[in-house]
C-alpha cells in the first residue's frame, strides 16, 4: 500500500524546530512572529454563547441550524455586499483550512485534474491538490494560464503571504475568465476584515460577479477577526449547486461544525464592537513592528492587508531566519510559501503587546 503522505511536501513548520529552540533560549524568551495564531481573548459574548450552548447532547446538522444560515447570509450581505442570499448560498464548515485540503477530493478531482493557485501562497492549496492525486499549477495572473483540464482555481485576496490585495477589476476579470473555460473559483477571502491600505472585495461582491454566483465559492473565517482559531468556524458562501453537492459528500462524512460552536458563531457575527476592537490592537502592533523592522534595514512589500509583514533584506530567507532567532525573534521562511520567496519572511503580527514590545527593542540593539 503506497502511503498517501508520500504525496504531500515535508510539514514547513517542522523545519523550523531548530530556529524555534534557538529564539527561545534568547534570555528574554521568544517572540514568536511566525505562525500568526490569535493570542489575545475571546471576546465574552462569543464565550457566553458557547457556554450557554454547551448542553447539546444530540448531533448537529452538517449544514447547521437555521439560525446559523440566517447569520451566514445576513453577515454576508452587510459585510461583503452580497445580494439575495439564501440558505442554499451558505455552508458552515470545520475550520478554512480541512475545506481548502479536502476540497480537491470532495469534488471528485483527481489524476489528469489541473488545480491552480497563486505562485506566491499558503501551502494547504497545494496539498490539497497532492492529496487528490491532482495536478498543482501555480499563476501569477491567473487568467494567462492554460485552461486545459484546469478544473479548480484559487484566489487567494488578501494574500497570504503577502498581504496583497486584488483590485475589484481583477477579481471581475478573473471570474469573467473562469465561467468563459468552465473553471470552478474559489476566493480565500479569511483576511478580508484586516485591510489597512488597501479596502478587499469580495468575489460576491455584485462590482465583482455581476449579481451572480454561478462558478464561484467564497471561503471565510472567524479565526482571525474574532479569536476562534481554537473554534475551527467557518463558512462558504456561493454557487448552491456546488455548495448543495458538498453538502451532501461531507453528510456522508460526518462533517459536522459542533453545536455550541455553531451558537457562538451566530454570536461572533452578530456583533462588530469587537472587530472593531480586536483591529485596533493589530493596528498598533502592526505600526510598531513595521517601524522596527524597517529601522533594522528590511524592506517591507504589499502588507497592506491581512495580520503579515512580507519583509526582505535581499538575502535569502534562512539566512535572516537565523538572524532573528539570535535576537528571540521567530518569523517565517518565504520559501514556505512558494519558490519565489526564498528572499522573503513573514512576519506575524499576532503576539502580545508586550512581546511586540520586546521585538521592537530588540531589533532597535
Amino acid at each position: 500500500m503506497s502511503a498517501v503522505s508520500s504525496r504531500l511536501p515535508v510539514f514547513p513548520w517542522d523545519r523550523l524546530a531548530p530556529y524555534k529552540a534557538k529564539a527561545a533560549a534568547h534570555p528574554g524568551g521568544i517572540v514568536d512572529l511566525s505562525v500568526g495564531t490569535p493570542v489575545d481573548p475571546v471576546p465574552a459574548l462569543i464565550q457566553r454563547a458557547l457556554t450557554e450552548a454547551a448542553d447539546s447532547p444530540g448531533y448537529p446538522t452538517v449544514w447547521g441550524t437555521p439560525a446559523l444560515r440566517d447569520a451566514l447570509t445576513g453577515w454576508a450581505e452587510r459585510r461583503l455586499g452580497a445580494r439575495d442570499l439564501a440558505h442554499t448560498n451558505v455552508l458552515p464548515i470545520v475550520g478554512s483550512k480541512e475545506l481548502v485540503a479536502w476540497l480537491p477530493t470532495q469534488l471528485g478531482l483527481g489524476a489528469g485534474a489541473k488545480i491552480a493557485h497563486p505562485r506566491l501562497a499558503y501551502p494547504t492549496y497545494e496539498v490539497g491538490a497532492r492529496l487528490a492525486g491532482a495536478e498543482p499549477v501555480v499563476y501569477d495572473d491567473p487568467t494567462e494560464l492554460d485552461p486545459t483540464g484546469l478544473k479548480l482555481l484559487w484566489l487567494n485576496s488578501p494574500s497570504n503571504p503577502t498581504g496583497r490585495v486584488l483590485s475589484a477589476d481583477e477579481m471581475r476579470r478573473t471570474v469573467a475568465w473562469a465561467r468563459e473555460h468552465g473553471v470552478l473559483l474559489f476566493s480565500d477571502e479569511c483576511y478580508v476584515e484586516l485591510g489597512w491600505e488597501a479596502d478587499p472585495v469580495s468575489v460576491l461582491h455584485p462590482d465583482v460577479c455581476g449579481g451572480s454566483y454561478e462558478g464561484i465559492v467564497a471561503v471565510h473565517s472567524l479565526s482571525k477577526r474574532s479569536n476562534l482559531a481554537g473554534y475551527r468556524a467557518a463558512f462558504l458562501a456561493g454557487d448552491p449547486a456546488v455548495l448543495g453537492e458538498l453538502l451532501q459528500i461531507r453528510k456522508h462524512g460526518g462533517m459536522m461544525v459542533s453545536a455550541p460552536v455553531q451558537a457562538a458563531t451566530v454570536a461572533a457575527l452578530g456583533d462588530t464592537a469587537h472587530v472593531t476592537e480586536q483591529r485596533a490592537r493589530y493596528a498598533g502592533r502592526r505600526d510598531a513592528l513595521r517601524a522596527a523592522f524597517e529601522g533594522a534595514g528590511f524592506r517591507i512589500e504589499h502588507s497592506e492587508a491581512s495580520l503579515y509583514l512580507w519583509a526582505t533584506r535581499d538575502e535569502p530567507c534562512w539566512d535572516t531566519v537565523a538572524a532573528m532567532a539570535e535576537l528571540g525573534i521567530l518569523v517565517a521562511p518565504g520559501v514556505f510559501y512558494g519558490e519565489a520567496g526564498e528572499r522573503f519572511v513573514r512576519i506575524a503580527f499576532t503576539a502580545t503587546d508586550e512581546r511586540v514590545e520586546a521585538a521592537v527593542r530588540r531589533l532597535a540593539q
